[in-house]
């Protein structure tokens, strides 16, 4: 690890977010334990559609991380789901190993970080707490089967049509309620898709109620760095019932408080 100054000495994360996201960076910043600190670059497309965007944003881990430049980054986050799904498991696996030859550190994209919490919480049957509209629905179903697991019930939160953008404006209120109706269903753990989806309050409300136990995307991602950097807190458990995260995450943002 190379010598930084006061700021991230424990462990350096370089993020990649889609470039309308407004979750990812507040809810990675939550998370990070101690002596941890990030670095964020946008990955951005002026394709027409959300789905040619998600899968252009694929073309470009590497050349957008190298905009870190010479910064002793210990690990690549790719915070976005979604393109995942669209381009694959098989495909997934090559870009990603792609980077990390062309990049020489750990790369996880948020989706092969999920897969890696779901198999460390000893999961099989899964429910998929999911802000997609049905057409990435039916996509990321298929990833999560392609990656072993047996998809039991699926769940989500009503889309916020009016706002700047359905997912990433979804208020953490319908998310807990979505969450609540998944508890119900004969599945081992939940899973709460998508980076750009509020997903820190759930989580806390969820752990104090006693709810299946569930991970998040970005909850995920930031574990799986961690380990790959070999933090202290490797424990998947320590991530999903947020002892060394509850506090930061609310003074940072008081509403999450349950």
């Amino acid at each position: 690890m190379a010598q930084l100054n006061d700021y991230g000495k424990a462990g350096l994360i370089g993020v990649l977010t889609p470039q309308a996201n407004t979750t990812v960076e507040p809810e990675l910043w939550a998370l990070m334990p101690p002596g941890w600190s990030l670095l964020n670059a946008r990955l951005t497309s002026d394709l027409a559609t959300i789905e040619e965007r998600l899968v252009d944003y694929t073309t470009k881990f590497a050349e957008t991380a190298e905009r870190f430049a010479n910064a002793p980054i210990d690990a690549i986050a790719v915070a976005c789901t979604g393109a995942s799904y669209l381009i694959g498991a098989a495909a997934e696996d090559r870009i990603v190993a792609e980077t990390e030859d062309r990049l020489g550190c750990p790369c996880l994209t948020a989706a092969i970080a999920s897969v890696a919490a779901l198999r460390a919480m000893g999961a099989e049957r899964i429910g998929l707490l999911s802000p997609y509209p049905d057409s990435l629905n039916a996509r990321s179903t298929a990833y999560w089967q392609a990656r072993g697991f047996d998809v039991v019930e699926k769940q989500g939160p009503d889309l916020e049509e009016d706002a700047f953008h359905p997912i990433y404006a979804m208020p953490g209120a319908g998310v807990l309620r979505a969450y609540e109706r998944l508890s119900r269903a004969d599945v081992d753990a939940i899973l709460m898709l998508g980076t750009g989806m509020a997903t820190l309050g759930p989580m806390l409300a969820g752990a104090d109620r006693g709810l299946c136990p569930a991970v998040s995307c970005n909850v995920a991602l930031a574990w799986a760095c961690c380990r790959a950097v070999g933090a202290a807190h490797a424990s998947i458990s320590h991530w999903t019932t947020a002892p060394h995260w509850r506090a930061r995450a609310t003074t940072l943002f008081p509403n999450l408080a349950t």
